[in-house]
């Protein structure tokens, strides 16, 4: 497998991925349509993609993580927010997610970034060192699933806001 960062003409292998990995997940209503390709959609089209990797096993494209810039708290640049990531259904499991979190970290960290922050399940991302941080919130969601990894001395306090793109709600 090989992780690079996305080209121009890796765009129309990126959304199916999405689209595939949360078809169907327990996050969304049943019946519901995922929205995270459109989400990196329109990261994409604003300019927002901090970073967005593409993992390729064979040549196919199998796994995608994506990265933007988030202001939490008083603190409106330095802070990353990651996600979403997904990976091909029939080849989840498989160690794809993690490598993908952790190249995304191993990049961050060289970008100077304060730190990354996060939605997502504690017993997965606990593993690459993210955690709960008192005081940090993500409006909406319980704060078990609100994690950060900082990269300094400062723990990030307060809302994260993310970039206008999360605020979709469906096609």
């Amino acid at each position: 497998m090989h992780i690079r960062e996305e080209r121009p003409e890796d765009v129309s292998r990126i959304s199916p991925i999405q689209y595939a990995a949360f078809q169907g997940h327990p996050m969304h209503a049943p019946g519901a349509e995922p929205t995270e390709h459109h989400i990196v959609e329109r990261l994409r089209a604003s300019g927002a993609l901090a970073l967005s990797l593409l993992a390729e096993a064979g040549g196919e494209a199998v796994g995608h993580i994506a990265l933007s810039p988030a202001a939490v708290g008083e603190e409106p640049d330095g802070w990353l927010l990651l996600g979403p990531v997904g990976v091909l259904p029939r080849r989840q499991g498989q160690g794809i997610g993690s490598a993908l979190v952790r190249e995304s970290l191993r990049r961050a960290r060289g970008s100077g970034a304060a730190g990354i922050v996060l939605v997502g399940d504690p017993g997965f991302y606990g593993r690459f060192g993210f955690g709960n941080v008192p005081g940090l919130v993500y409006r909406g969601v319980p704060d078990q699933y609100v994690l950060a990894v900082c990269f300094g001395d400062q723990a990030p306090a307060g809302e994260i806001v993310a970039h206008a793109a999360f605020a979709v709600s469906g096609a």
